[in-house]
């Protein structure tokens, strides 16, 4: 297979109650960047030939050092993100893009967009991911809910309807599309100016009989949102070190 990952590692982490120019994605696990791990895992995907990676200016150096570090040698390019996240998706693809027309070669058969700061995903569940959405044209990792959901009342101080957890799941990353259809649904929400809160979103608007197949996953794939994530971070890897 022939995938193209796009890691999103412009968030500036404002619910991590950083210091002013800290990052969330260079904060440390298990004595290494949130984003070395994500890094390593679609370095070692067999189903990824090249990595573009949308991060703050300031970061861009301190990527390039430890792609070099560490062997990254499938990192293509490292561009500065936008004002939203799906602007910096948006600009790797740009990048994607003006790679394909200046070598004169044909688009990767699948696109991965992942979050910089979900460490935890896995080489075999990105080929996997990558396997279904080139099968089914798009395919997106999830998990089961633990909590009962509720939407909010037209009071917004009360409760309204509670929903069927049974038919409800937790969208992660990476999200796996055909190529064409991703950068398609990309063009199309900036000519319209219309934005989405991941890129199954914008996928669903712009072509909605394209079926989105589902891939449950477990719950180690979590995203570094918040202080309270960081001990369970390292509870997770202390326990992948320990299988490894």
């Amino acid at each position: 297979m022939n995938a193209i990952a796009i890691i999103a590692a412009s968030g500036i982490g404002k619910r991590m109650q950083l210091k002013e120019g800290e990052s969330k994605q260079l904060l440390e696990i298990g004595g290494f960047p949130v984003v070395y791990h994500t890094l390593k895992a679609f370095q070692m995907a067999s189903s990824v030939g090249a990595i573009y990676v949308a991060t703050r200016l300031e970061n861009i150096e301190i990527l390039e050092e430890m792609a070099a570090a560490f062997g990254f040698s499938k990192l293509k390019a490292i561009v500065e993100g936008g004002k939203e996240r799906q602007d910096s998706i948006y600009n790797c693809i740009k990048a994607i893009e003006q790679e394909r027309r200046s070598a004169s070669s044909c688009l990767p058969e699948t696109i991965l967009v992942h979050d910089g700061a979900r460490p935890f995903i896995t080489p075999d569940q990105i080929d996997e991911i990558s396997r279904l959405a080139m099968l089914h044209g798009a395919c997106v990792p999830a998990n089961r809910p633990k909590d009962t959901i509720k939407y909010i009342g037209e009071n917004p101080e009360f409760f309204g309807e509670t929903l069927d957890r049974s038919k409800l799941l937790q969208v992660q990353t990476p999200q796996g599309f055909r190529s064409a259809l991703l950068i398609q649904a990309h063009q199309q929400a900036e000519l319209e100016g219309w934005y989405a809160t991941d890129d199954a979103a914008l996928v669903e608007r712009f072509f909605p009989e394209q079926p989105v197949k589902i891939f449950e996953t477990g719950y180690h794939n979590i995203k570094i949102t918040t202080p309270e994530d960081i001990p369970v971070a390292e509870a997770i890897f202390s326990q992948i070190s320990a299988r490894s």
